[in-house]
């Protein structure tokens, strides 16, 4: 789809009488070498050096002399040498040159010492028929006129001679199989059954063509490993024998009739072109390495033509193998391939119209694939292409997607908005007499559907009219012809030829031409009154013309050959008259491929000419340019530097990258644009595309985007970041029905309808329900709906404008804090009744898609509609079922004690009629109470069910429903004011307690009913020893001996409990026993406590027996319960601190669960996804997930692994990955016992001080303080208190949902649980008594 437009043309005629034979490029200089002569009548050879230059912005030409020989012919048969090859070797600065006489003649442009300037290397006696130097520059392989083949080194020693015999021909036997043959085509059973599809019918036999020139052709393949050479074997066969690098025959091709001399193999190395001269065609075939014919197209000559300029033809492909000229004597022509299809792009015609003995030459830069030397006897032209497609208006509504092609004499138009034709068809095919040159397209400004379409050939403009959405399409049809001659005055200068038109607008073209000496441009206005003329020169040569239109002005911008961008190169007045005038706004790479232009904003308009302010809404305009190397800039800042393709929209640019991605930039200046990052799977604004894509053209209306592969075909996508602001803006706009479309056709979550801007879609729900008007559509947007803000999690907004504001998606304040989707169902309820009568359907689904689905609402519409017409009340239940589970409906119907709309639900059922009818029937004609207790009954609404049985006055049958289904608080509540019900349930209701073992509660309600007996056993059962000894004293007629019992069995539950006091309590106080007392008092460390009971009951005596012997036997479980803390800190913390310094020098090991310094430790931490390396994971796929991979072999965790692994780490086995965090919890739960221990080694110091034994308090205290000290001074180390940064794996912290599950779960758990910082457990102060000293 793309064509080749001229950006460069100079032109060197030559100089007085002499002619040019032979040229090449200086790529260092980037200049050509120009050789002049030998002719027959001047034996001399003069080489010069041309190199074009701008200066001041006019145009010159500097021809350096750089040296002349006389080159006499030393064989008889030739009028005069001639040279057949002519190389620049830019390492050396020399030039190469071997003539058909045999000489090869090396000119040095700086000679060493010792060294001549113009020097003879080397000389074949024979004659050399062709000559062609290795793209390495290695090696020169030279055909001679004795059948022979040489290789030379760059230094000009013979390194291979190879002799061509006619047993060459034996060397490849060709069989084809007739891929793509008409012959392997299956064409019924009685057709040529028999026949072999490999035998062709009509075998060539390689005769040569009556005027075959009998000349050799050598040319090399891209690599420089094969050298194919073209002869003429015998005088009764050409032949192209392929040769390695090496000198060994390779292969040798296939006969074919009227082969040529002409042979080039293409870079790409798959090809090799050659020319077939039939009576009344002349084809371009190819070949394989191997010989066999692949292809051919025909280069669509008449006869005539073939007899005339299609006498003799070259051939030479550009460096990327994209483009291959056909050289004739008198012009070359640029052929590119597509779909398999060959296009004639342009056609260079030579300078005068003399005739030519030889076929013109070709030769392409070696660096810049679209650059070449176009060279006759007339002279040479240095000429420069760009890839360009030839597209009609991105902006809508015009984005109508016209394409046009160049093949030739015709002009492919296809409007792929319409119809997506796959080249090399299209939908419309203008014919013209002449090839085209170049093609501009235009929209009409009162009728966008109207365009035209300019034409510009080398003798003519042509303005054709289509309308591209007719039906069925017409064909374009023609509005005026101009003769080029008329507009560009080529009488007065022959050598001026057409480069680029464009259309400023309907009426009006421009033309850019270029001669030897200037560049300018005609302006052709197609009036009512006539075709208006004129022409302006252009200072300096321009690359590129651009046409600018905004508001109704159009205006020229044109991009200089040094890169300089003019803005309003020139404009129309109302009268259609063009002003030209230069302002230079911007500057791109010198070597920029392709330019576009963008207005922001609503108010830009082109300045006219009394606008003398250089700065004149500048902000306004965007200049985009794409460099040959892929550097893509906006008014020269650099966007990308790998771009391959881009278009501009009004608002997106768009352009594709050299890693094959596709990536959307939003308008804005220049300096504002963001380009978003390669991260294709979370931003809209770029995607994937497929290898080598290149963008044809974009159509923002249907947001489709048409791409090209680099086979040809054609791909058309609709990429999410055109939808969505297309989405975008409809719904701005409040075209809604635009947008839901959009969102059905490209299954965008319809979410966006109202969370791209939610109080404005709320407040337009009617206007929402009058633009989409089908309440099929309605229903599918109301069913979508769910409460996720899709403008945040799926297309968050990439524009950085002032649409939408933020705070309206993220500040809750602006809407009620209810549901989204509810909210959204409620406005959508109110503001279709008043449509009800052709809406109701959609009030349904709008009760049912509530969350949680309001059906009962729904029903109720249904139940509405059963009284005036049971027809449309059956179709809104089969719509209602169709929308929720009918089982549900069901009971909800029933819920609503509507047995009449509980049928009309069954029947859309797949329920048994055998087993609602009945049901319904008994419901039927039972009252209406019985009725709704039993309904509700049925559907488990218990508390309901006993409301209504309340009502029915049964107290009995109340009773029994609630210890039926255990409604006891609601019948209680239900029974409140009847004294003796409330009674009798709450005794039931006690007795529910107990036997749940709700000891307390049911205690109260005993109390309550008054039965002491029961109460005093719960409260004894709930541990509340005062509150049972209170009833239990309540109780009438109490024996003694429950009390006795009691109270000993309250002691004996308390003492176990280790409530010292309580049970001393009871002791003294109810069984009088002040001994026992003050025994259970020193068992908890209470001895001032014991020894005042004691005094009190005056029983001294008993003092030293109970005290001494409560205080010995409590400081030898004291001094054993501080030993074993101290023996706990000793042993742990040196374990902890040896583990944590592993962890820390050899992580692998360490989670790998070897902490004990294993000899033999594999690592697993590998690069390679091979099973012996990772099906064990290792520290950072095992544990954190970080890097790695996990063998797909590895064993799946499952929830047993996981309860497996809880056990481990709960035991915190020495040695395993989880030992590390069972010893710090183990440290704090010995500090937070040291620190309830606090208060009884306090009172055992003291007790042992007051009874005189001041060395035993001593050695108790002394131990605390040493435990103390020691947990203090752990508390840090163990704890981390001065950690800063917690330990990360691989830079970085990883996420909750990098969570693995299973077992590897548990194991990531204590990993996180490690990195985290840990509050350090509060030691308590021990107060140490002063008595007894330090």
């Amino acid at each position: 789809m793309r064509n080749l437009r001229n950006v460069q043309r100079y032109i060197l005629q030559n100089p007085g009488d002499a002619i040019l034979t032979a040229s090449a490029w200086d790529v260092a200089s980037e200049s050509v070498l120009c050789a002049y002569g030998p002719t027959k009548n001047d034996v001399s050879i003069n080489l010069k050096r041309w190199k074009a230059v701008d200066t001041s912005g006019e145009r010159s030409h500097e021809l350096e002399h750089i040296a002349s020989w006389d080159a006499p012919c030393p064989l008889p048969d030739l009028e005069c040498d001639s040279i057949l090859d002519f190389h620049y070797i830019s390492e050396s600065s020399s030039s190469c040159f071997v003539l058909a006489g045999g000489d090869i003649v090396v000119v040095r442009e700086e000679p060493g010492y010792g060294e001549e300037k113009t020097e003879i290397v080397g000389s074949v006696d024979a004659g050399i028929s062709a000559a062609a130097w290795s793209p390495d520059e290695e090696l020169l392989a030279i055909a001679t006129r004795a059948n022979t083949l040489l290789y030379m080194t760059k230094d000009f020693e013979n390194v291979a001679d190879i002799s061509l015999k006619s047993d060459d021909l034996k060397a490849s036997y060709q069989v084809s199989v007739g891929w793509g043959k008409s012959e392997t085509q299956f064409k019924g059973k009685g057709v040529k059954a028999l026949r072999d599809p490999t035998i062709p019918e009509n075998v060539d036999e390689g005769t040569l063509n009556e005027n075959d020139n009998k000349e050799s052709t050598l040319t090399w393949r891209g690599d420089g490993a094969y050298v194919a050479l073209n002869s003429v074997e015998g005088d009764f066969r050409r032949v192209i024998r392929v040769y390695s690098r090496d000198g060994i025959l390779d292969s040798v091709s296939e006969p074919v009739n009227g082969l040529e001399s002409a042979l080039s193999w293409r870079p790409a190395g798959n090809l090799l072109a050659g020319i077939q001269r039939t009576v009344d065609q002349l084809k371009v075939v190819f070949f394989e390495r191997n010989g066999l014919r692949h292809g051919q197209f025909n280069l669509r000559l008449t006869p005539i033509e073939m007899a005339s300029w299609g006498a003799k033809i070259s051939l030479s492909w550009n460096t990327d193998s994209s483009v291959l000229a056909v050289g004739f004597t008198d012009r070359v022509q640029l052929w590119t391939m597509g779909n398999y299809h060959y296009y004639l792009k342009q056609e260079i015609t030579q300078l005068h119209s003399a005739e030519s003995r030889n076929a013109a030459s070709t030769k392409w830069h070696p660096e810049k694939p679209l650059r070449l030397l176009f060279e006759t006897e007339a002279g040479v032209q240095q000429l420069e292409y760009v890839m360009d497609v030839s597209q009609g208006s991105t902006s809508p509504p015009s984005d109508h997607g016209l394409v046009a092609v160049i093949d030739g004499k015709i002009l492919k138009l296809t409007p792929l908005r319409y119809a997506s034709v796959p080249p090399p068809m299209s939908v419309h095919e203008i014919n013209l007499d002449d090839p085209i040159i170049d093609v501009a397209m235009i929209s009409a400004q009162d009728d966008p559907n109207f365009l035209r379409v300019a034409i510009l050939s080398p003798t003519a403009v042509s303005m054709f009219a289509l309308n591209p959405i007719k039906t069925p399409s017409s064909s374009p049809t023609l509005v005026s012809t101009v003769a080029t001659k008329d507009i560009l005055s080529c009488d007065a200068n022959p050598d001026r030829s057409p480069q680029q038109i464009v259309l400023l607008n309907e009426t009006t073209s421009i033309i850019l031409f270029s001669s030897s000496d200037e560049d300018g441009i005609g302006c052709l206005s197609l009036l009512s009154s006539g075709a208006r003329i004129s022409e302006h020169h252009l200072p300096g040569p321009t690359h590129t013309i651009l046409a600018a239109h905004s508001r109704g002005r159009s205006s020229l911008c044109r991009l200089t050959g040094d890169g300089r961008l003019l803005r309003d190169a020139g404009f129309l007045d109302k009268n259609s008259i063009f002003h030209p005038y230069d302002r230079p706004i911007s500057r791109f790479d010198k070597a920029t491929a392709a330019i576009a232009i963008n207005w922001l904003g609503n108010d830009n308009q082109i300045p006219s000419p009394e606008d003398h302010d250089p700065e004149l809404n500048q902000s306004n305009a965007v200049f985009f340019g794409r460099s040959d190397n892929g550097i893509l800039s906006a008014n020269g800042q650099r966007l990308a530097k790998d771009c391959t393709s881009f278009i501009v929209t009004t608002a997106h640019l768009i352009f594709t990258t050299s890693q094959n991605l596709l990536k959307f930039v939003h308008m804005a200046p220049a300096q504002a644009m963001e380009v978003p990052s390669d991260a294709s799977e979370t931003d809209e604004r770029c995607r994937s595309i497929e290898r080598g894509a290149k963008i044809v053209t974009v159509m923002p209306s249907i947001f489709a985007l048409v791409v090209q592969m680099p086979r040809g075909n054609l791909e058309t996508i609709y990429p999410r970041a055109l939808v969505l602001a297309g989405i975008r803006k409809s719904i701005e706009e409040k075209k809604y029905r635009k947008a839901f479309l959009a969102c059905r056709n490209h299954r965008v979550d319809m979410n966006i309808l109202h969370d791209h801007a939610p109080s404005a879609f709320l407040e337009d729900a009617s206007l929402f329900v009058d633009q989409v008007k089908k309440v099929e559509h309605i229903d599918l947007f109301l069913s979508q709906l769910r409460e996720e803000d899709v403008s945040i999690s799926m297309y968050r907004e990439t524009l950085n404008g002032e649409k939408i504001p933020v705070s309206e998606h993220a500040d809750s304040s602006i809407l009620p804090r209810t549901s989204k989707v509810n909210r959204i169902c409620d406005v959508f309820i109110n503001a279709l009744q008043s449509r009800i009568e052709t809406n109701l359907q959609n009030v349904i689904t709008a009760h049912v898609c509530k969350t949680p689905p309001d059906l009962e609402a729904g029903l109720a519409e249904v139940a509405k509609l059963q009284k005036n017409s049971a027809e449309a009340a059956e179709r809104a239940v089969e719509h209602i079922c169709f929308l929720a589970d009918v089982n549900r409906l069901y009971n909800d119907a029933l819920g609503m004690y509507n047995l009449e709309l509980a049928l009309l639900v069954a029947q859309q059922s797949q329920k048994d009629p055998r087993e609602y009818l009945p049901f319904l029937q008994k419901l039927h004609e039972l009252s209406i109470l019985q009725r709704q207790h039993e309904i509700d009954d049925y559907l488990k609404r218990y508390p309901k069910a006993l409301a209504h049985l309340h009502k029915l006055g049964d107290n009995d049958a109340v009773k029994a429903y609630s210890i039926k289904h255990a409604l006891y608080t609601d019948a209680l509540q239900l029974s409140r004011h009847n004294e003796d019900a409330y009674r009798d349930i709450l005794r039931s209701y006690a007795d529910f307690l107990a036997s749940m073992a709700k000891n307390r509660e049911a205690a109260y309600a005993y109390e309550y009913l008054e039965n002491y007996h029961a109460a005093t056993e719960a409260y004894r059962l709930a541990h509340l020893w005062q509150e049972a000894l209170t009833c239990a004293y309540l109780i009438p007629e109490r024996p003694v001996e429950l009390l006795t019992s009691l109270t000993a069995a309250l002691s004996d539950d308390l003492l176990e409990s280790k409530n010292h006091q309580a049970a001393a309590t009871i002791q003294l106080e109810y069984l009088g026993d002040f001994i026992s007392a003050a025994r259970i008092l020193c068992k908890g460390y209470y001895f001032a406590e014991a020894t005042r009971i004691l005094s009190l009951h005056d029983s001294s005596d008993s003092m030293p027996e109970l005290l001494d012997a409560g205080l010995g036997e409590g400081m030898a479980l004291m001094t054993g319960f501080l030993a074993e803390c101290k023996g706990q800190i000793n042993a742990q913390v040196p374990r902890l601190r040896e583990l944590r310094v592993k962890k820390a020098e050899e992580p692998l090991n360490f989670f790998d669960g070897d902490v004990n310094g294993g000899a033999d430790i594999p690592d697993n931490v590998s690069l390679a996804a091979t099973d012996a390396s990772t099906t064990g994971g290792s520290l950072f796929t095992r544990y954190t997930n970080a890097t790695g991979t996990i063998g797909t072999n590895a064993t799946r965790r499952t929830s047993r692994n996981r309860r497996r692994e809880e056990r481990k780490r709960a035991r915190g086995k020495k040695g395993s990955v989880y030992e590390e965090e069972y010893l710090v919890n183990s440290i704090r739960r010995l500090i937070e016992k040291v620190n309830g221990a606090c208060d009884e080694v306090e009172r055992l110091v003291a007790g042992l001080l007051r009874r005189g034994m001041r060395e035993r308090a001593r050695a108790v205290e002394q131990a605390m303080l040493e435990l103390t000290s020691m947990c203090k001074d752990c508390v840090d180390e163990v704890f981390q208190v001065n950690k800063t940064e917690p330990v990360q794996f691989n830079g970085h912290r990883e996420h909750a949902s990098d969570r693995p599950s299973g077992g590897d779960g548990v194991l990531w758990d204590n990993v996180e649980n490690s990195q985290e910082h840990q509050e350090p457990p509060i030691l308590r102060a021990f107060q140490k008594l002063q008595l007894l000293g330090n």
